[in-house]
């Protein structure tokens, strides 16, 4: 699918505030089925942008505005081609002890500092697991939205996965977060995605929706005949299926934390009202094409 993404973001300041200091992971990758063709981001006040790649291999815009402002609007647009993944190869358990799979997890293995000591979780924990790392992963996007209802309000961006458990709700980041415990917790590899989701009606819907950033999970699965080299399969628990070409994807981190679309700082004590949107169009190839 071709898509075109306009993600703006604007600030509005009681009053003047200087270095101001941003870190922007908005720049959707390049991955085996999905490909960038092209990305423009502007900033006012101007500003110089400078790019850098984070430990996680996600772009990092980052700019700063040193003099007097009462404003700040970044207003990011890029166009994207995405195809479905591969059929991800369905190997037994046993091949999570392949070295090579060991390698390429990494730290996507290791579980989290603050899991919480839960015994709803533990229940979880325990019927996650299916008869391969595969279908555990098909599972899993399935099992979460059984047990959790998607309610936007219910938490917050710094909420944890204690509170989807006492709630009984929250949305996508929650979902995604719960999804990385319990599939790590099998042995099995896992990292937080952050990117934009199409979800207009299939039948004939609208060519261009407003739509919020997304999350969702990649899972590492062992290479076919457990000997192949592992690949990342993407996963959308709360839409109880695997991440295709409707997902578009930004970065990638162990959680949340490591791919905030925007993090900054200002000095000044000022109060800040923030207005953000994200505009998604599909486009006819073609036309993208030539564009």
């Amino acid at each position: 699918m071709h898509f075109s993404i306009r993600y703006l973001t604007e600030y509005r300041y009681d009053h003047e505030v200087t270095d101001n200091l941003n870190a922007l992971r908005v720049r959707p990758a390049t991955t085996s089925n999905q490909r960038l063709d092209d990305f423009q981001l502007r900033v006012d006040p101007e500003a110089r942008i400078g790019r850098h790649q984070d430990y996680f291999g996600t772009d990092v815009l980052e700019f700063g505005i040193s003099r007097p402002h009462d404003h700040l609007t970044i207003d990011v647009r890029a166009r994207v081609v995405t195809g479905e993944a591969v059929d991800p190869p369905d190997a037994p358990w046993e091949s999570l002890g392949h070295p090579a799979y060991e390698l390429a997890g990494g730290e996507f293995l290791l579980p989290a500092p603050d899991e919480p000591d839960h015994a709803m979780l533990e229940e979880l924990v325990g019927v996650a697991r299916a008869n391969s790392p595969l279908k555990t992963l098909h599972w899993v996007t399935e099992l979460i939205p059984d047990r959790f209802r998607y309610q936007p309000g219910v938490t917050y961006v710094g909420s944890t996965v204690s509170d989807l458990l006492d709630g009984g709700a929250g949305v996508c980041q929650d979902f995604a977060h719960l999804a990385l415990i319990l599939l790590r917790r099998q042995g099995i590899a896992a990292r937080y995605v952050s990117g934009y989701l199409w979800d207009a009606q299939e039948d004939g819907g609208d060519d261009s929706v407003e739509v919020e950033t997304h999350a969702w999970i990649e899972a590492l699965m062992p290479g076919a005949g457990g000997r192949g080299e592992p690949v990342w399969v993407g996963a959308d628990p709360t839409n109880r299926r695997l991440a295709g070409e409707t997902h578009v994807k930004i970065g990638h981190g162990r959680f949340y934390q490591d791919v905030p679309p925007i993090r900054g700082v200002y000095q000044g004590t000022a109060g800040a009202e923030l207005k953000a949107s994200v505009q998604m169009t599909r486009l006819d190839p073609q036309a993208s094409a030539r564009a």
